[in-house]
């Protein structure tokens, strides 16, 4: 076997304590979202104060009204990405057990789902503010990619969400039974693409950088659409290639598709965060080109 990276020694609580009987933690994950929305916000605020940004020097709404903005978010992520993972992962189960919808802090989020819960409060907040609807989603959209890269990086410190078997020299050995559960290879010694960091460094880190470019030195905010295309588009890029490494949701693999594609004809096809991604390529695309024509 080639020489491979041992899982780093990391706990998925940043620390625990012990009250009234009940242990409390805090979570690298949980961390990760409140870091991710203060960031957000103050990225918001920032280009809120900067009415050169905008068309006509306007921007979409008041720095003051944005703390009402994520907390329409917020919800529309909770909402969105719960009913996405039982709609688009694992549709059966949930019908068979309704309740078990209500139990998020077991786990079972999507992004697509969260994605969507977004758009839609972001779109009736916007229609209740009478707020531009794309300039609200380019200020919204330039301040995702931070969340996006903490959020990775807190799904390698789980150990979720892991790649797919691999003997590159930066592959990981992941610990727990599942990721260790590779035909032909010896249990502690199945080491896998550490596929959260490859999303991490796409979806957060370079998608990132590129909307501020186009933000401050582009002038992208100009061309309502123009960020939240771009978005969409380099998200769901991203997101396509990395699901060539990045191991599929157990319920899609089996003897006869163990690449667990969720469409697959003759041995090829797409995994469902493939499927996903594309609409969001081809809706990405055309927002950006839209904005350019019209700008």
């Amino acid at each position: 076997m080639q020489a491979v990276l041992n899982f780093p020694d990391l706990s998925p609580e940043l620390f625990s304590i012990s009250l009234f009987g009940m242990e409390f933690a805090l979570r690298w994950y949980a961390l990760s979202y409140i870091a991710g929305i203060l960031i957000a916000w103050r990225m918001g605020v920032m280009a809120l104060r900067r009415p050169a940004l905008w068309p006509e020097k306007t921007p979409p709404i008041k720095p003051e009204q944005l703390e009402d903005l994520i907390t329409w978010i917020i919800l529309g992520v909770i909402v969105g990405g719960r009913l996405g993972f039982v709609l688009f992962y694992q549709p059966a189960y949930y019908l068979s057990n309704p309740l078990e919808i209500l139990k998020v802090w077991q786990g079972g989020m999507a992004f697509h789902g969260g994605l969507l819960g977004v758009v839609v409060a972001s779109y009736l907040y916007a229609r209740r503010q009478q707020s531009p609807v794309l300039s609200l989603a380019d200020l919204i959209a330039h301040t995702v990619p931070p969340g996006l890269l903490l959020g990775r990086l807190a799904n390698f410190i789980n150990a979720e969400l892991w790649g797919r078997p691999s003997e590159l020299p930066w592959a990981v050995i992941f610990p727990g039974g599942a990721a260790q559960d590779c035909p032909g290879v010896l249990a502690g010694m199945c080491a896998r693409h550490p596929s959260q960091l490859y999303e991490a460094a796409l979806e957060g880190l370079l998608l990132g950088i590129l909307l501020l470019w186009l933000a401050y030195r582009r002038g992208a905010f100009h061309k309502p659409g123009l960020i939240t295309g771009v978005f969409l588009a380099g998200y769901g890029a991203s997101r396509f290639c990395v699901e060539f490494f990045r191991q599929p949701d157990a319920q899609f693999i089996s003897p006869g598709n163990p690449l667990g594609l969720a469409l697959h004809i003759g041995g090829y096809g797409l995994t469902m965060g493939q499927l996903l991604s594309l609409p969001m390529i081809g809706l990405g695309l055309w927002l950006a080109l839209r904005a350019r024509r019209i700008a």
